[in-house]
């Protein structure tokens, strides 16, 4: 296991990739982004939005999937108010959702005056695909990432919207596979085959766990049909550099706030992933499988931006890296109904052995990052 020379991400992550000079696949990207012409593309992005505007009747021109954090009420006021669309806000509802996520969510849409619509998937079926993934792949929060694509697909077939505009293609922004419709244009079209899914075929864990007609927002619709209605999908962060911090700020104006008592623990920040409770145990998970979680990423994040040093970032994650996540820990049982001795036995299952080691009886990593 190493880390990257720049940043603080290491060769563990799954789709990274090292260069012989020990520099990360997510920091070249990030150079490659200093040689783009953002005007250019700020402007491609005006003539698809000058194409499609209006031509919905008195339909909505884009829909906008929001979860009422900083990048998608940034998302939000540039489709509205920069490109001056009739904006739909989609929104899956969490989970469990935290106070600032709700009133975040709230002032977003009163602020930039969007209609909203919120699709609440069965809770049961949530439930069970959920604690299912986490006994057997170690990722509850699989089912959230395929119910999220293909809930806001289904809005925007049924409303028959000519674009769908996500944030950030994750496999630019931290290094993962990224398709050529992606690389070239800004396409969201293969977002159902990303990363996020490397683990387990979906129908595959739910078999006789979950009947068909529980799971109708986790089918996606088929490409073709999406293609037939010429409905375009697209990431903003193609389009324009992608800065959380600078969409935190944006925001602000809209009503957002980060966490009132400060960064959740493992995390250097309070204004990132607040809008729901069930997440930072999955990040955890990820922790004792790859070796790296919140902090690394947030941290990453600052040093490719320009806001903080490398020395800074590797100081911050050293610092919390190891807190585990504890804030929330109860709802998670609760949830998913697990007992706290069953949970800390799966954890323990999913630690990669390979890159922990226990030392005066506590687990740490094998590599400190340095």
């Amino acid at each position: 296991m190493k880390f990257c020379k720049k940043c603080v991400l290491p060769d563990t992550k799954p789709g990274i990739t090292f260069d012989p000079e020990g520099v990360c696949s997510a920091c070249r990207s990030v150079e490659k982004k200093h040689e783009i012409d953002w005007e250019i593309r700020s402007k491609t992005l005006h003539q698809i939005c000058d194409e499609i505007r209006g031509s919905n009747g008195n339909g909505y021109d884009c829909v906008v999937p929001i979860s009422g954090g900083k990048d998608s009420t940034y998302q939000l006021y540039v489709m509205k108010e920069v490109y001056k669309l009739k904006v739909l806000a989609v929104i899956i509802v969490p989970h469990l959702q935290t106070v600032e996520g709700i009133e975040n969510l709230n002032s977003a849409i009163e602020f930039l005056g969007i209609d909203l619509i919120k699709v609440s998937v069965r809770p049961t079926t949530l439930q069970k695909i959920r604690r299912t993934a986490f006994f057997k792949i170690g990722n509850p929060n699989y089912a959230e990432h395929r119910v999220v694509f293909a809930s806001v697909a289904r809005i925007a077939l049924f409303y028959n919207t000519p674009l769908v505009v996500w944030g950030e293609d994750i496999g630019v922004e931290f290094g993962g596979n990224v398709s050529e419709s992606s690389s070239s244009g800004g396409s969201a079209e293969d977002l159902i085959n990303n990363d996020l899914f490397r683990e387990s075929n979906f129908f595959e864990l739910i078999d006789g766990i979950i009947q068909p007609n529980e799971i109708f927002f986790y089918h996606h619709p088929e490409i073709k049909e999406i293609k037939r209605r010429k409905i375009k999908s697209l990431y903003l962060g193609f389009f324009y550099w992608w800065d959380g911090y600078k969409h935190k700020s944006v925001s602000k104006n809209f009503g957002f706030r980060g966490r009132d008592l400060g960064p959740l623990s493992g995390n250097i920040i309070n204004y990132d992933n607040i809008d729901e409770k069930l997440c930072e145990i999955h990040k955890w998970i990820q922790f004792l499988k790859f070796g790296f979680w919140r902090p690394h990423d947030e941290a990453s994040y600052l040093i490719w931006n320009g806001y903080i040093k490398r020395d800074e970032g590797v100081h911050r994650v050293n610092s919390v890296q190891y807190q585990f996540p504890e804030e929330y820990l109860d709802e998670f049982l609760e949830y998913h109904q697990i007992e706290e001795r069953d949970f800390w036995l799966t954890l323990d299952k999913w630690r990669n052995k390979k890159i922990w080691e226990k030392i005066n009886g506590k687990w740490q990593l094998k590599y400190k990052l340095v």
